[in-house]
């Protein structure tokens, strides 16, 4: 027989962690530290190769590279979650998908990434959240840019960083868009 009520646990966890996973890559692309520290537990530890450390440490530390680019996407995959119910604990790993714009030189070029995260998650006072997180890079691509032609077509929405474009100010007279 079926228990209805671990189910929707399990999936209230999942459903959790993954908003968890979804506001870390949300928070790294819009530069907002709050939204990424949601992400963690405030006793998180954090390994990117480059830093270890808490969520405090480790969001400045990412934020202050990513504010130096012209721009930057995170893509997540496939996220693979195992749920402990009884200890309140979950292990997953989450695929990712990175670019960064760069500019050497006065050359814009394209760093593209692509990896997995290694997380454990814990339930701490009802809320799910990163507990440890070591990043894996799978490959990545360093190439000149070629989307030059998008700046030739103002009628395009490109998008901005810190909240200056539509997805964030959602006004809809202003007709522009991070431009």
């Amino acid at each position: 027989m079926q228990d209805i009520e671990r189910e929707i646990r399990d999936l209230t966890a999942r459903r959790d962690i993954t908003q968890a996973i979804q506001n870390y890559m949300r928070g790294q692309d819009r530069l907002d530290r709050d939204l990424q520290l949601r992400s963690f537990h405030p006793d998180a530890d954090v390994d990117c190769g480059l830093l270890r450390g808490g969520p405090e440490a480790y969001t400045d530390f990412a934020q202050g590279f990513l504010a130096d680019l012209v721009s930057s996407q995170h893509l997540l995959g496939q996220i693979d979650l195992s749920i402990d119910l009884d200890a309140g604990t979950a292990t997953g790993e989450v695929y990712f998908f990175a670019w960064h714009r760069t500019n050497e030189n006065d050359e814009p070029k394209d760093l593209f990434m692509a990896g997995r995260y290694i997380d454990e998650y814990s339930c701490k006072d009802g809320k799910w959240a990163i507990q440890r997180r070591r990043e894996l890079i799978d490959w990545a691509r360093h190439d000149a840019a070629s989307d030059g032609i998008l700046n030739e077509m103002p009628a395009i929405h490109l998008s901005g960083r810190k909240g200056t474009d539509f997805s964030q100010t959602r006004d809809w007279a202003s007709g522009t868009s991070g431009r």
